[in-house]
């Protein structure tokens, strides 16, 4: 095929890496509730979170077209740009993983496109209106709606069912948390995917392989089976910080956490705002909690993870940076 090189195989293989990092990295984010209600067990929830993963990725390509279109100029990006920016997404994704936090992936990999454009071609090749509009401001609004409506459903759920009795309510929450957290990996998939999408399409642009930044068939199939595959895998590490550390889980509140990010989700996913799944159930998971009172979160806890959220971006920008430094002295793209 006419364009393709060393350079774009590399680049396509280490997008295909970030995925499946981004997949086992992820687990929590779509059935660590779950698991922690015992509203399923592991390896159901794991199961059944890929399959889900892997059909949510067909749902759309809008945020795959803004991740390779709408944050830089794709006629100034080459393949070393976008290994530096995978490399700075890897590298930050890996940390948090082994300390346990549930930093954003797709913030990561913004991050560092952003950060090897700018070295490599200056503050103009950055889209500003597309980075605040799509990046910047829902990365503040998702939280504040994810803590807001969860806290609120939970509240509405309280007075509903007041005079109920606990055990009755649990079970019938436990049945309805299977079909939230399908929802949820449904949700995730259809986010998360869609970011290698973008990236392995840009590359493609940028060795003219394709003439338009519009997502080829085997793109999204490849996406979501290396999505998939790496949710199966498991990240139980950021998997015990989500499901247990921040709020003690009962299944009602698994379901209104899971029910509010997924819609969340799959709202901004439809404008094309490459929104951070991490960041939207965590901020749900602590709204259910806040519904129980002030103690109803770990608040040191939850301090941590919103410390990796303020830092993903800079951190894998600064990572990505470096990377294109070292690829650019020994001539790679």
């Amino acid at each position: 095929m006419e364009g393709v090189t060393l350079s774009l195989v590399i680049v396509v293989a280490l997008a295909v890496v970030f995925d499946y990092i981004n997949g086992f990295h992820d687990t929590a984010n779509a059935i660590a509730t779950s698991v922690a209600t015992r509203a399923l067990s592991p390896r159901y929830a794991i199961l059944m979170a890929a399959s889900f993963n892997f059909i949510g990725a067909f749902a759309g390509t809008a945020v795959a077209k803004t991740i390779g279109a709408g944050l830089v100029d794709e006629t100034t990006t080459t393949q070393a740009v976008i290994v530096a920016a995978l490399l700075g997404a890897i590298a930050w994704n890996l940390f948090t993983w082994y300390l346990g936090l549930p930093s954003s992936s797709s913030h990561a990999l913004i991050g560092g496109l952003l950060g090897a454009t700018i070295v490599a071609s200056g503050t103009g090749a950055l889209k500003w209106d597309g980075i605040v509009n799509k990046v910047l401001i829902p990365m503040v609004t998702s939280p504040f709606l994810g803590f807001t409506i969860a806290f609120g459903l939970m509240l509405a759920l309280y007075w509903i069912f007041r005079y109920a009795r606990r055990k009755p309510m649990a079970r019938i929450f436990r049945r309805l948390q299977v079909l939230s957290a399908g929802y949820m990996a449904f949700a995730h998939g259809s986010n998360d995917a869609q970011k290698t999408m973008g990236i392995i399409t840009l590359a493609l642009f940028a060795a003219g392989v394709i003439p338009t930044i519009d997502v080829p068939v085997w793109v999204i199939v490849v996406s979501a089976t290396a999505l998939s595959l790496g949710t199966a895998v498991g990240g139980w590490r950021i998997m015990r910080t989500m499901g247990s550390r921040v709020v003690e889980l009962e299944p009602v509140h698994g379901f209104a956490a899971e029910t509010t990010a997924a819609s969340i989700l799959l709202g901004t996913a439809h404008f094309g705002m490459p929104v951070s799944t991490t960041h939207v159930i965590s901020s749900a998971i602590m709204g259910v909690g806040s519904a129980r009172g002030p103690k109803g979160v770990r608040w040191g806890v939850a301090r941590r993870i919103l410390v990796a959220w303020v830092i993903t971006i800079p951190a894998a920008g600064i990572v990505a940076a470096l990377s294109w430094f070292v690829l650019d002295l020994f001539g790679f793209g």
